[in-house]
């Protein structure tokens, strides 16, 4: 069953109507819909195109947490074959937040780090709903580190609301880990092309993200905290999470305008969630160009144009 969000209201009411007419069609009396199906079908995706060519950043916010939105696992399922995974930091222990490994993606061989949120309870709690604890970041580190070894592309799947922000995450040194991470991100002398899939939250988004190039979905968002979170610092109100996903430019479009990243890509109409297979392989095309672009710059090259990408963020032409 479809799930809707507040303001898909007028296209749930719409596709009710047409599930209703179906049934009817379906009835002993097999009486012929089809006009009225096809006519209430093209008016729901007119006002399904309506409705997102127009989204507010909360309401893209609300679209990038969908249940139903495709999530890291999906994603390698569909753009990878051969994926194994690798598991565990080497320290203490493995963090399901995190999934890595090696893969062939359309044919070549890459290293994939992702975070994957969890599709139901039980994958939820699995994952810890995207949320990496130190050894999750530790993960990433070897894996990268396997990567620039043996000249092995990384590609990057960002879902997460942020870093957990644990007591035992943090006695086991979280900052420090997201701190080396992205330093790992930057030190390595392969290509790396991150993509924004659904939320990127903070650091916890950044450790893995720190890359030559930096996608985001259409409907993604990316951020330096929550706007709930961002909404009680600024007025000690949660409720107004609203007015600061406007403030705080989270959007795909905002943050290209902004240069934070190097590229939107579209979603299908109504959201990566009502054509999940379409949204991934939309996303597998950008990868693929950049890695073509990226694939055979000498390592030193490679390093010097991401950290002047990272570096240049922020400033202004005097």
């Amino acid at each position: 069953m479809r799930t809707f969000l507040d303001f898909e209201k007028p296209v749930a009411d719409l596709e009710g109507q047409i599930q209703d007419l179906k049934r009817l069609e379906d009835g002993e009396d097999g009486v012929s819909v089809a006009e009225e199906v096809s006519a209430l079908e093209r008016k729901a995706h007119e006002a399904l195109k309506a409705i997102y060519s127009k989204l507010t950043p909360w309401q893209k916010t609300q679209v990038a947490r969908h249940p139903d939105r495709p999530h890291a696992r999906h994603y390698i399922e569909r753009l990878f074959t051969e994926f194994t995974p690798l598991a565990g930091d080497r320290k203490f222990a493995e963090d399901n937040a995190i999934l890595a490994g090696l893969a062939r993606f359309r044919g070549e061989a890459v290293a994939v780090l992702a975070q994957e949120k969890g599709s139901d309870t039980q994958g939820r709690i699995k994952h810890n709903f995207g949320m990496a604890r130190p050894e999750g970041y530790r993960k990433a580190v070897r894996i990268m580190e396997l990567a620039d070894r043996f000249g092995l592309p990384v590609v990057s799947l960002v879902d997460t609301a942020g870093a957990y922000p644990g007591i035992g995450a943090e006695e086991r040194g979280q900052a420090e880990a997201i701190a080396r991470s992205t330093e790992m991100c930057l030190k390595i002398g392969v290509p790396n092309v991150a993509v924004v899939i659904g939320e990127g939250g903070s650091g916890g988004a950044i450790a893995i993200a720190t890359a030559n190039r930096v996608f985001m979905l259409e409907h993604a968002i990316y951020s330096v905290i929550s706007p709930e979170g961002a909404a009680s610092i600024l007025w000690k109100d949660s409720s107004r999470a609203q007015d600061a996903a406007t403030a705080m430019k989270i959007t795909a479009t905002d943050l290209l305008g902004l240069k934070v990243i190097d590229g939107v890509i579209a979603e299908p109409v109504g959201g990566a969630h009502r054509a999940p297979a379409e949204a991934i392989n939309r996303a597998g095309d950008r990868i693929e160009t950049a890695l073509r672009d990226l694939v055979g710059q000498p390592p030193d090259a490679l390093r010097r144009a991401r950290r002047d990408k990272f570096l240049a963020i922020g400033r202004t032409l005097g």
